[in-house]
């Protein structure tokens, strides 16, 4: 394969059109040597003379004909290709993806996406689930951009910035009193049930749960329907529309958990990354 510069290109050009390398020297405001050299390094690359010199001058070979009628279509894809680019540099676009639990999937990020689309509307953003342990090592082999976890976490070449604080609270079906009930939780694994876990065993209850779920949505129904009481981040009955037919009620002692943002040390951050950073820390 050929390997010819545009500025190569451009000097033949110019070469051909004043009829000497003196007068292209003369125009492009270098040493007539200097045009000798990016024409025969062009010559090199296509490996074939493309000037020839006349009785009058210079003037294109039967292959500088048509390397020069090529020229402009080189030219006018190089415009394209750039122009086409241009679109990147004055608007956010690009691909970012986000990972991040269950919970915080389903009532944190709704409304930032959505706010995200709206004012760019170039930007991809895309969200992988799991839990903290998953989305650390998803950050490490670069298959997320930003990982939104649960404390603590650690990992190699990982930069972990803590973003909040989010309170538990318990929660019964309506008229239901807690102490009555079996427990209903998170499923084993997740740093989450690691924190109720501690909790429990600090203030001296040792219920062993009934159910381990993997979804706050399942657990929300289970307790609505008096199957029994769970601990659950309070932005998970937030809203009218979350806590129906819950009874929430704070926890005594509180217990918080504290979310980060997780990237590669070495991430190369770009427009769109720092947007989705920034909707993050406003919406907290």
């Amino acid at each position: 394969m050929s390997h010819f510069s545009l500025d190569q290109l451009a000097t033949y050009k110019l070469v051909i059109a004043r009829g000497s390398f003196t007068g292209a020297a003369e125009v492009l405001g270098i040493s007539q040597p200097a045009v000798s050299l990016q024409i025969r390094q062009l010559e090199q690359a296509l490996q074939t003379r493309l000037i020839e010199r006349s009785g009058r001058g210079i003037r294109p070979t039967a292959a500088g004909e048509t390397f020069l009628a090529h020229c402009a279509h080189i030219e006018n894809a190089v415009n394209t290709a750039v122009q086409s680019v241009a679109v990147y540099q004055q608007a956010i676009s690009g691909q970012v993806t986000i990972g991040t639990g269950a919970t915080t999937c389903i009532h944190l990020l709704p409304p930032v996406l959505q706010q995200l689309r709206e004012d760019f509307p170039l930007l991809t953003v895309g969200v992988r689930t799991g839990n903290t342990s998953d989305i650390l090592r998803a950050v490490e082999e670069n298959r997320v951009d930003i990982g939104l976890v649960t404390m603590p976490a650690s990992g190699r070449n990982l930069a972990i910035s803590p973003l909040f604080n989010e309170s538990f609270v318990a929660i019964t079906a309506e008229g239901q009193p807690r102490q009555a009930l079996p427990l209903i939780v998170f499923e084993s694994g997740s740093s989450t049930r690691q924190r109720i876990d501690e909790w429990l065993v600090d203030n001296g209850e040792h219920a062993a749960p009934v159910m381990e779920l993997g979804s706050i949505e399942a657990i929300k129904r289970m307790v609505r329907a008096g199957l029994g009481y769970s601990i659950v981040p309070d932005v998970a009955v937030q809203t009218e529309e979350d806590s129906l037919g819950l009874r929430v009620t704070p926890l005594q002692p509180p217990l918080q958990r504290t979310l980060a943002l997780v990237m590669r040390q070495d991430k190369v951050v770009t427009r769109g990354m720092t947007e989705v950073l920034n909707s993050l820390k406003r919406r907290v």
